[in-house]
């Protein structure tokens, strides 16, 4: 893995992960997107349609899909927000609370084996380069256009 560069680790793990959860929701006819809105939304308040969406970091064309598929399954249903008359408010059916406590219970499993074979140090070192490295992209420290370019330093 040493000649592998960093997006690249990153893209294969996730996409790893990515597949596993689904392939573990496609047991139940679910997706790991259904997976996750169903662990984004408060189990008794509901959250407001327009949160979910950057909570998830979902684009709004899917999280409409998703949330569609959801409704036509029962597992979610959807609400004026009496505070905002534009508004709609999601909030889990009892089946779809049912359905949470399965997705939870699956990203529960998933932390819990990763922690049993990585030792704390090297799962706190993982942490902290993640952390790093986000912080390095939100700061936008990545591509400063503000400096010269390699090419113009050395001519």
């Amino acid at each position: 893995m040493k000649d592998k560069t960093i997006d690249y680790i990153l893209r294969a793990t996730w996409q790893a992960v990515a597949r596993m959860y689904n392939e573990e929701a496609a047991k139940y006819d679910a997706t790991m997107a259904t997976g996750f809105v169903l662990l984004s939304i408060d189990k008794e308040g509901g959250i407001p349609s327009t949160t979910l969406g950057p909570k998830m970091g979902m684009e709004a064309t899917s999280l409409t899909r998703t949330l569609k598929s959801m409704e036509d399954k029962g597992l979610i249903i959807r609400k004026k927000n009496p505070n905002d008359g534009r508004g709609v408010l999601i909030y889990l059916t009892e089946f779809g609370k049912e359905k949470r406590d399965l997705s939870r219970n699956t990203v529960l499993k998933f932390n819990e084996t990763i922690r049993q074979n990585i030792s704390e140090e090297k799962f706190q070192h993982f942490c902290e380069v993640s952390e790093k490295i986000n912080e390095l992209i939100q700061e936008k420290n990545i591509f400063n256009h503000n400096e010269k370019t390699d090419n113009e330093t050395h001519n």
